[in-house]
């Protein structure tokens, strides 16, 4: 087994990616170790110097380490650095395979140690560089094997993430295109959406003026029936009001009623409390009273008790002194004026502690029994003054029990009397109820045959209509043949009189073919009215409202003159009947010379745009009516224009037929809502 093979399975147990990559430098750059031994029986390794393309093939390597060495390293001769430098070295005892390796090993000089009959041997310096050399360049072929790891392993993902990619825009290309067509449809969609609404809006504003005719009628005929209703209506009031007031009454009433009965229930409590409250005083006055007699006996136990104790001091005092009287006749009789000193002292002693001690006890229990009766004595105030507060009130109570008393029989008198007129009003106003009901319900039926007779009516105008209009168009065809053969013959047409009926209709032409009866079956249908709308329009300055919205989400301005206009201050105002509303520009603009602005109100679903379109957002609608009017004021209040819409609706009720020559003089135009649809009016004359 050679050094190489050695050190490549240790460096295949440490690290199995550099061992890899070391392995194949070394494979390509020298051959293999050879084992020989000296003189004295030592193994020697020594490897054949690499010649030829081998050794150019290390030193084209060899900038790839010297690039990764510390710069101490760089300045060593440069066969220092070819991987069998590591291995060409002069006879040194071979290491153990199965040693551990590491870079402490390397580095600190190893302690000889005996091999075979060579002994022992120390490390060189040259040997120790070459461990270090050998441990940074294992640290550089690492460094290169993450390296390498690292740059596939991105190039892996690199190449993922590029696929990735390509199939998300080709997804996206997909659905791009699929949302186009979509898109498109949805479009095509709202546009037919859009044409159908607008249809759908001429028929609704004919059916309006239909239902405003129709209201008008209905409201006259209401008016009368209305007024009763009301009239009643107000005389149920006035009976449910006075009813609330009795029933407040009588809620008062038993509510006094009740507080009484509780205050009365609480005087009764507390005069029993008061009765206990009295028993235990006598009770207590009663043990007080006995408590007194007793502590009297026990004081007058205690005065004979020191009566007795005092004689019978006296009487030791007496015994005493003649004991000592009797020691000091046997004494000596120059110690017997000492001894009577003492026995003055001791005496004197014994009678000031005894006179102490009975002042003392006499003077406590002095006090203890005139603490005691004291209280006593109050006590028996208290109790006498509280029983004579308790029969007063007792007395007063019943008093006010009596008077209560009487007072809620007056109540429940009243009580009883309210009672029977509150079930009179109740049947009164059950009554008046169903008199009510039945008034609403012959309201209800009269104006069901009302409606009934006025489809019947409008069924029967729509049929003599028909006729009129077939024969309206006959001789309509025959006043043009007529006018065509006068013009032909050069005759002067006579006096003729006309007749004019006017009727709103689509912008659809009434044809007389057969094959298209049902679309003059329509229009015809549509022709029992006519709305129509009037615009009046006035300026004295360079401004002038163009345009109001019937449906109240617009009012346009326009710059007549090729100036600019400031309009810092300006004032626009909208009535309509007796309500008003006012729009005033910001102070700083201005109108372009020629151009148009938009006001919108906030609900018309517009984005702003300015200068040419401007959201009124405190306002939701600048509102409808018959009668709209806006006038603009410039800074100094003074009116510059203004501009009035006026809606007029009527119904042909009566057909006037004259004979004679029928001229048809063409279409009058009628203004609807948007400026882009317009309602025509036939009139044959």
């Amino acid at each position: 087994m050679s050094a190489a093979a050695g050190f490549e399975s240790r460096l295949r147990l440490q690290s199995p990616r550099r061992a890899a990559v070391l392995s194949a430098l070394l494979a390509e750059s020298c051959p293999r170790d050879t084992m020989s031994q000296d003189r004295g029986g030592a193994e020697k390794w020594s490897r054949p110097y690499c010649r030829g393309p081998l050794r150019a093939q290390r030193r084209s390597r060899l900038p790839l380490y010297v690039k990764n060495l510390p710069a101490s390293a760089r300045t060593r001769p440069l066969s220092v650095f070819c991987p069998s430098a590591l291995f060409c070295r002069p006879a040194i005892s071979r290491p153990q395979p199965n040693a551990p390796y590491s870079m402490a090993a390397a580095a600190a000089p190893l302690s000889p140690q005996p091999r075979g009959a060579a002994g022992s041997a120390v490390l060189s310096p040259t040997r120790i560089s070459r461990l270090q050399e050998k441990e940074e360049l294992r640290q550089l072929n690492d460094r290169l094997a993450i390296y390498i790891d690292k740059v596939r392993s991105l190039e892996t993902e690199n190449s993922a993430l590029q696929r990735r990619v390509s199939e998300r825009e080709q997804v996206c290309g997909r659905e791009i295109s699929a949302l186009k067509e979509l898109f498109e449809t949805e479009l095509a969609d709202a546009r037919k959406t859009l044409d159908d609404t607008a249809r759908e809006r001429a028929k609704l504003q004919i059916e309006l003026g239909k239902l405003r005719a129709e209201h008008e009628q209905v409201l006259s005929s209401y008016a009368k029936k209305d007024s009763d209703l009301n009239a009643a209506q107000v005389k149920l009031r006035e009976f449910e009001a006075a009813l609330n007031a009795k029933e407040a009454a009588l809620a008062t009433a038993l509510g006094d009623k009740r507080s009484q009965e509780e205050e009365l229930e609480d005087l009764r409590d507390q005069i029993v409390q008061l009765e206990v409250s009295l028993a235990a005083a006598k009770k207590e006055l009663a043990d007080e009273t006995l408590q007194k007699v007793d502590l009297e006996n026990r004081c007058q136990s205690l005065i004979e008790d020191l009566e007795f104790r005092k004689n019978m001091y006296e009487e030791e005092i007496k015994e005493t002194r003649r004991k000592h009287e009797t020691r000091l006749v046997e004494v000596d009789s120059g110690r017997q004026i000492e001894y009577e000193y003492k026995l003055a002292q001791a005496l004197k002693e014994i009678r000031e502690q005894h006179d102490a001690q009975v002042k003392l006890y006499k003077e406590e229990l002095e006090q203890t029994y005139s603490s005691k009766l004291e209280n006593i004595r109050q006590s028996s105030e208290m109790h006498s003054c509280t029983a004579n507060t308790v029969r007063e009130e007792l007395h007063e109570s019943r008093m006010r029990i009596e008077t209560l008393s009487s007072h809620i029989a007056d109540i429940q008198k009243e009580s009883r009397a309210w009672q029977d007129r509150v079930h009179e009003l109740e049947d009164a106003l059950s009554k008046e109820r169903e008199n009510c009901r039945k008034i609403l319900a012959e309201n209800e039926r009269e104006v069901a045959e009302m409606r009934n007779l006025m489809q019947q009516q409008f069924s029967d105008y729509e049929q003599l209509l028909d006729v009129k209009l077939a024969l309206d168009m006959e001789i309509s065809a025959y006043r043009k043949l007529l006018e065509s053969e006068e013009e032909r013959l050069r005759l002067s047409p006579g006096p003729s009189s006309r007749v004019t009926v006017s009727r709103a209709s689509s912008s659809r032409s009434v044809r007389t073919t057969r094959g298209k009866r049902k679309r003059i079956d329509v229009e015809e249908s549509e022709a029992s009215s006519s709305v129509s709308i009037s615009h009046s329009a006035s300026a004295t300055g360079n401004i002038s409202i163009e345009e109001i919205d019937v449906d109240g989400k617009f009012i346009r301005l326009k710059n007549t003159s090729e100036q600019d206009q400031p309009m810092g201050g300006w004032e626009m105002i909208r009535k309509i009947g007796d309500t008003s509303a006012s729009y005033r520009y910001t102070s700083r603009y201005v109108l372009k010379a020629g151009q148009t602005v938009t006001i919108w109100a906030a609900n018309a679903g517009v984005t702003a745009s300015p200068p040419t379109d401007l959201i009124w957002k405190n306002q939701n609608s600048w509102g409808t009516g018959e009668d709209v009017k806006v006038v603009l004021k410039n800074s100094q209040g003074e009116e510059v224009a203004q501009r009035s819409t006026v809606f007029k609706t009527t119904v042909n009720e009566e057909e006037e037929e004259e004979e004679g020559e029928e001229i048809l003089e063409g279409d009058v135009i009628h203004q609807q809502g948007s400026p882009r649809k317009s309602r025509r009016s036939c009139a044959i004359m």
